[in-house]
């Protein structure tokens, strides 16, 4: 067995056969750590496998932008229609909310939405698009039924009182009359303290 000196500590001596056993311990690790740094590059390549959609097997979809295909609304025929020709619309917006109800003349209800079902919380139900988004939804549940025109009847202050008709015009249905029906005490009950801001 042959000795080799370590140049920089003369006193520590080393075997042939304890070099030799170095040696294999370190081939050992090396494969190891070339696994560990080929492991996240098979992720990475898988996950880009999955990201990629599959080729369509018919011709090619051509998109466009106009504003006849993206405004028109989607409305499916409901369950048990009432084939409703003219409604009322009552549009209630108030400082923290906005309900469109639709019914017909009777004031049998045919569509209904708030913000709160339309997927809105919090301080965003009180904006005029939540109150436009809520419209849009009550009126298309509506024409489900046949509904063709609609008289509005708004009542409260919010900020959905304008956005909320705007989009009822706007979805195709044909407003006959547009009414505030917001309700006026005769010195009635005492309001809500002023805010401080």
């Amino acid at each position: 067995m042959a000795e080799e000196t370590n140049p920089a500590n003369p006193d520590e001596t080393k075997t042939q056969g304890d070099a030799a056993d170095d040696q294999p311990a370190a081939k050992e690790a090396t494969p190891k750590a070339e696994a560990a740094v080929k492991r996240p590059v098979a992720k990475k390549a898988a996950k880009q496998k999955k990201e990629q959609p599959a080729p369509a097997a018919g011709a090619p979809e051509t998109l466009s932008l106009s504003t006849e295909e993206v405004d028109k609304p989607k409305i499916v025929k409901a369950k048990g229609s009432k084939n409703v020709h003219s409604g009322i619309a009552h549009v209630l917006a108030t400082f923290n909310n906005t309900v469109v109800t639709i019914t017909d003349l009777k004031g049998n209800v045919i569509g209904w939405s708030s913000a709160g079902k339309v997927g809105f919380k919090g301080s965003r139900k009180s904006t005029a698009y939540a109150a436009q988004m809520v419209a849009q939804d009550a009126s298309r549940q509506a024409m489900g039924h046949g509904l063709k025109e609609v008289e509005v009847l708004v009542k409260g202050p919010g900020a959905g009182r304008e956005s909320a008709v705007r989009a009822l015009q706007a979805i195709g249905l044909d407003l006959t009359v547009i009414r505030d029906v917001t309700p006026v005490p005769h010195n009635g009950c005492r309001p809500p303290k002023q805010r401080r801001v």
